[in-house]
């Protein structure tokens, strides 16, 4: 399986590696008020996919926080009942 998992990455990385030698063509992006980006397609494509990523987590962000602090809640609540504050699992079992 470990095998596997390799020949999958290397599969994906050669496809990302020919990709970005098929694309090295410059390309021009438009802004706004006539402002304009001039850059290999490959690296437009890289910009993008890090700007979403970036967004993405950012959406993200209020979750965790509000997530954190309900942990933090529930371990005071188990520390003042005289509970022993535990760790969740990493991997939980769910009864398998």
């Amino acid at each position: 399986m470990r095998y596997f998992a390799w020949l999958l990455k290397a599969a994906i990385f050669f496809t990302l590696f020919a990709f970005a030698l098929n694309n090295q063509q410059d390309v021009t992006v438009h802004f706004f008020f006539g402002t304009s980006w001039r850059a290999p397609l490959v690296l437009v494509v890289l910009a993008a996919f890090a700007i979403g990523l970036a967004i993405g987590a950012l959406g993200m962000v209020p979750r965790w926080w509000k997530q954190k602090a309900a942990a933090r809640r529930a371990q005071q609540r188990a520390a003042a009942l005289g509970a022993a504050p535990t760790q969740p699992d990493e991997f939980p079992t769910h009864g398998l």
